[in-house]
């Protein structure tokens, strides 16, 4: 099986975010099947491999680069031409293509929906985030009534919702890093999560969402949006309730209702196998073995399945309307 390097831009610095946080987790989990290593492109770092001494290498057919910063994805791709790519797509809205020798492997089936479309003659996997365990309900008592991350959220939730709810309710608003998340979560009752005008204004989606997820996962109850990856597993009426449903004081009577019923929620193990280590680690294995047999075969096949290029739907359409003209007068 052939080695991985995983690129990012560096690994701290401006460039911690949660996407990194989630591509350092995949990975550790790779290391788990093949030999993997982060390499960084922009920042050079002591501790981390560095792109142009990893190209200066030899023997680079036994590598796969592992591309994933969504806006240097096209740099990149030209770059690594000559070798074995994968694009490892978290968010999806990128205004860029890929040719089919790239295989895509796609966080949630939001993203995976995505790429299927814009590009249907590549090799296209689905491998989930990952939960960690540490994310469980542990069933103490719940001093907090509603929990909020000020990052991502909506004018709507920080300057309308929250304080109504200050109101009637303890509420807590981080707006800094937070150690132990996990603990926290299991001290509140209700998650808010709203980011779906943040979003808006970014030419991309929210990749897979992994907040609402660790809350449920806690134990609390939660209000979210359910924009790009959180329609993958929120389910509103059934382990969620839609936040910024039609006005501020039915959204306010819901959550209060919600915490007067003191219930909090308690999603069996099953819901969350799928986004679990073990289910990870077996779904990658057979992706990564795919993958190799891939590049194996690659050099003795030409990419000739036509590709949906902007002219060529043009055409497609010009000849619909003809073929439609046609029945309908001849």
């Amino acid at each position: 099986m052939r080695k991985l390097y995983f690129l990012v831009p560096g690994t701290y610095g401006q460039f911690a975010c949660g996407g990194l946080w989630a591509e350092l987790k995949t990975v550790k989990l790779a290391q788990q099947i093949c030999s993997a290593d982060v390499v960084t492109y922009r920042q050079r770092e002591t501790d981390q491999l560095f792109i142009d001494d990893v190209l200066a290498e030899k023997n680079l057919d036994a590598a796969i680069f592992v591309i994933s910063w969504g806006f240097d994805v096209p740099k990149l791709a030209a770059k690594l031409k000559p070798h074995n790519v994968i694009y490892h797509a978290h968010s999806a809205g990128y205004n860029f293509r890929l040719p089919a020798s790239i295989p895509i492997i796609t966080v949630s089936r939001n993203t995976m929906g995505y790429w299927g479309q814009k590009s249907p003659n590549s090799l296209i996997y689905y491998l989930p985030n990952q939960i960690s365990t540490e994310f469980e309900n542990l069933h103490l008592e719940r001093n907090l009534d509603v929990l909020v991350q000020a990052r991502k959220s909506s004018s709507y939730l920080i300057q309308e919702l929250i304080p109504a709810l200050q109101q009637q309710c303890k509420l807590k608003l981080v707006d800094s890093y937070v150690e132990d998340l996990p603990g926290l979560f299991n001290q509140a009752k209700i998650y808010l999560y709203d980011s779906a005008e943040y979003w808006a204004q970014q030419p991309v989606s929210e990749g897979f969402g992994l907040q609402p997820m660790e809350a449920m996962a806690c134990g609390c109850q939660v209000f979210s949006s359910v924009n790009g990856g959180l329609s993958d597993y929120l389910d509103p009426g059934f382990n969620c309730y839609k936040i910024a449903g039609y006005s501020k004081e039915y959204d306010l009577q819901r959550v209060i209702k919600v915490l007067k019923s003191s219930q909090s929620i308690d999603l069996p193990e099953e819901f969350f196998a799928e986004y679990r280590t073990e289910n990870i680690l077996q779904r990658l294995q057979v992706i990564l073995a795919e993958l190799n047999e891939f590049f194996d075969e690659k050099i003795n096949f030409s990419a000739n399945i036509q590709d949906l290029s902007k002219t060529r739907v043009a055409k497609l359409r010009i000849q619909s309307i003809y073929k439609k003209i046609r029945r309908k007068y001849f």
